[in-house]
């Protein structure tokens, strides 16, 4: 086994790190496709510098859009006749409508039902550096994937061949970085796979990124306080250290403490030993109150996730 991840310097703490692309379109007239616009809306991916060429897409026309949900209309009274029919034979089952799993209503229709940028960027804006190697359309995620690092101080982007039979076989690349200050705004993409995030940063230019395991990268990306243990009270210190004896940390890894805008405190530990190409960082948490009481999952607030 050869690896080489990428380590922060002493002093910069790793909060989170998990697998990241360029989104894919989900409603029918731009399913499976992607666009890079400024922001005009004209297609400027030949005028991203050092990019390789690329797939040019088209979106759907209205008719054949028209068509294919007309067939998935169909398909979806025929599913909830069958689902009928198994509820009424007493069968288990159980819906979809999963907290996280994704919406059908889109946020933005211009740029989620009719077009599909997944980056937005004027000339010399921040979003036209990101690198090539993040477009499924130009790398081949059988061959090579790319992470997302959040540190305290910086977003990073590597990448490394992928290796399927080895999962821990990873040769960082750094491809791409900006500081923390860069990032203006981050929201959660739900519509359809309820993977999907989109990054603002400071000059106005956004990218649209997705991840199977958003809420490590997000959880982080989002405006949180991070907290010293020495700054905890008695009590939530002894949580830590019951949390810590109970998780059983490799040598020199130290809880990551953050307080959510829900007003509970978050104890975090990322587990380095459990770092592979297709999941990313493993992470283990819990949370806790002000008096340094557990919260249980079952009471959590969406603020604390």
């Amino acid at each position: 086994m050869s690896t080489h991840t990428w380590q922060p310097p002493s002093g910069e703490t790793l909060l989170a790190r998990a697998p990241v692309a360029f989104a894919t379109g989900a409603a029918v007239r731009v399913r499976g496709k992607r666009w890079f616009r400024d922001p005009e809306r004209r297609d400027i991916q030949g005028e991203l510098t050092g990019w390789p060429e690329g797939p040019s897409y088209t979106a759907r026309s209205g008719v054949h859009s028209a068509a294919r949900n007309t067939v998935k209309a169909l398909a979806m009274v025929v599913g909830v006749a069958i689902m009928a029919v198994l509820s009424a034979a007493g069968g288990n089952v159980t819906g979809t409508n999963i907290p996280g799993s994704g919406s059908d209503t889109p946020d933005d229709p211009d740029d989620e039902v009719y077009d599909f940028p997944v980056i937005w960027a004027a000339p010399g804006a921040i979003a036209r550096t990101l690198p090539w190697q993040l477009d499924p359309g130009r790398s081949n995620e059988k061959r090579y994937r790319t992470h997302a690092i959040l540190t305290d101080r910086r977003l990073l982007i590597v990448g490394f061949p992928f290796h399927k039979k080895d999962l821990k076989k990873i040769e960082d690349e750094v491809l791409w970085e900006v500081p923390r200050s860069a990032i203006s705004r981050v929201e959660r993409k739900n519509f359809k796979t309820g993977h999907d995030f989109k990054v603002t940063f400071t000059d106005g230019s956004w990218c649209r990124l997705s991840s199977f395991v958003r809420d490590r990268l997000i959880r982080y990306l989002l405006p949180t306080e991070l907290i010293a243990r020495e700054a905890l009270t008695t009590a939530q210190r002894a949580a830590v250290d019951a949390y810590a004896a109970e998780v059983r940390p490799p040598i020199g890894v130290e809880p990551i403490i953050s307080r959510p805008p829900g007003g509970n405190y978050r104890v975090e530990f990322l587990l380095p030993d459990d770092l592979d190409a297709y999941f990313g960082a493993s992470e283990t948490n819990t949370l806790i109150d002000a008096e340094g009481r557990e919260v249980r999952p079952e009471d959590y607030l969406p603020a604390d996730l």
